[in-house]
């Protein structure tokens, strides 16, 4: 009997909710996880290893190291296009609940982050240009003020005006009273000793009356250019009004842009503190699915090299059956005088493996793209939906050779086949809710060996079904 698979500890059993289905893997891009964290790189590689979903189990083999595995061929990943739907949905089932739920919780803070970024820098934008308006109207307020200054004191200016043509003006009416005698121009000739002084009389009487002319002429302008400034000052009081109102609304507007800036600005540091959390979460989440990946590393190395040991021996046990009876073939032969018949190799069983659920398939087996953390991983075995406890039945008979727990696989049980179409033929049953079988016994085909359950990495019922060929995982379809 070949020794228990390590790791089958009891004490050291987990309560993770997770669906460990995977097998080699390609190596992580940390690129991706920058990109969904921005990070600094130190703290990527512990996000970017974690993104493989814990593959191994106990024998899941690799022609190349998992992290040298080559992308799948183009022939493989035709086939897995060709079935997207399906392997998307059966790749989310596998991903852990809370890291999905981290990375999405991250991806949402991250656009409300964003949003309100926008929507903080407009409002600052918005603000800045009232601002501007506000000073621009200040400036035309102030402008309209001093015109209005001025026309007032040009107005001032003009009354001043005004009452000295008044003045003068008063003063040469009262003159023209008094001199409105109708013989004062013969006063001034019958004055006049001499021709001289008669001339000089007259002129002085044109001069007098010239005087009052202007004086008059001057106080009709001056009345009119009164009225004129005047007029102005109405226009600059208008002017005025209308830069203060547009000046009192710039100011409403900076106020209440103010205020939407400082409230922008809580909502930005608020959603920054939910984005802040929401990352750290998510890197939680990565460094702890990153610890579980690397004990499976090791017991996945661990488990290859007991499945592998055990088929070689397997098929050296068949070989020397076949020498056996060879030997016993030639012995009577010879004692009947006849030539040996061919001794074919060891049979065993050729009839194959049948569904151990009779259900529905959710997840396939082969090579996908994960849709969260965008790496290439391979699915080792094929899902089947059924509600826990439901019975699971033995693909084939065989011997019970393991059954543990596994934090990636939950409860596990392995069958030894024997050798079936020349093979040597192991089937792995996990996620089990219990069992119903004990390590050593021999089971037939068909017989329950356990139930249905969601133990290890799962995120609900159902049971992952494995097939190794020669110590080999292959895909069980081609099986059953």
């Amino acid at each position: 009997m070949v020794p228990h698979f390590p790791g089958a500890n009891p004490r050291k059993r987990g309560s993770i909710k997770r669906d460990d289905s995977i097998g080699t893997t390609a190596v992580p891009d940390g690129r991706f996880l920058r990109r969904r964290l921005g990070g600094p790189p130190g703290r990527q590689t512990v996000v970017a290893a974690c993104c493989v979903v814990l593959s191994l189990s106990a024998g899941v083999l690799a022609a190349v190291p998992a992290a040298q595995a080559d992308p799948p061929d183009p022939a493989a990943k035709k086939k897995q296009l060709d079935s997207q739907i399906q392997t998307q949905r059966g790749e989310l089932n596998e991903a852990s609940d809370q890291l999905a739920k981290s990375v999405a919780a991250y991806t949402q803070a991250e656009a409300q982050y964003q949003a309100v970024q926008v929507k903080y820098a407009a409002a600052q934008g918005k603000l800045a240009a009232a601002k501007a308006a506000d000073l621009v109207a200040a400036g035309k307020l102030k402008a309209a003020e001093l015109a209005l200054q001025t026309a007032m004191d040009e107005v001032t200016a003009g009354e001043q005006l005004l009452d000295a043509k008044k003045a003068v003006a008063g003063r040469a009416v009262r003159s023209a009273y008094q001199q409105q005698n109708s013989l004062v121009g013969l006063s001034i000739v019958l004055r006049g000793a001499s021709p001289a002084d008669l001339a000089t009389g007259m002129q002085v009487q044109r001069n007098v009356f010239g005087i009052q002319g202007n004086a008059i002429t001057n106080l009709n302008n001056a009345q009119a250019q009164l009225a004129n400034k005047r007029v102005k000052v109405q226009a600059a009081e208008q002017a005025v009004a209308a830069q203060r109102a547009e000046a009192a609304k710039t100011v409403k507007e900076v106020t209440a842009l103010t205020l939407q800036v400082a409230a922008d600005k809580a909502e930005a540091a608020k959603v920054a503190a939910t984005r802040l959390t929401a990352q750290q979460a998510a890197e939680k989440e990565k460094n702890t699915e990153l610890a579980q990946y690397n004990a499976l590393v090791s017991e996945r190395t661990r488990v290859e090299q007991i499945l592998i040991a055990r088929a070689r021996a397997e098929k050296a046990a068949a070989a020397r059956r076949k020498a056996a009876r060879e030997a016993a073939e030639r012995a009577k032969a010879k004692k009947e005088h006849r030539p040996p018949r061919n001794i074919p190799d060891d049979p065993g069983s050729s009839s194959g493996l049948s569904f151990p659920i009779d259900t529905y398939i959710t997840s396939p087996y082969g090579m996908r793209f994960h849709p969260i953390l965008h790496v290439w991983k391979l699915h080792d075995g094929t899902d089947f939906g059924a509600g826990c406890g439901t019975p699971i039945h033995a693909a084939a008979s065989g011997v019970v050779t393991d059954r543990y727990y596994n934090g990636g696989y939950g409860n596990r049980l392995f069958l030894s086949n024997g050798i079936i179409r020349g093979s040597s033929i192991t089937t792995v049953y996990n996620h089990l809710s219990r069992y119903k079988v004990r390590v050593g016994q021999h089971v037939s085909k068909g017989q329950v060996i356990g139930y249905v359950g969601t133990t290890g990495y799962s995120t609900g019922c159902h049971l992952h079904f494995m097939v190794y060929q020669d110590g080999q995982v292959v895909n069980p379809m081609k099986w059953l």
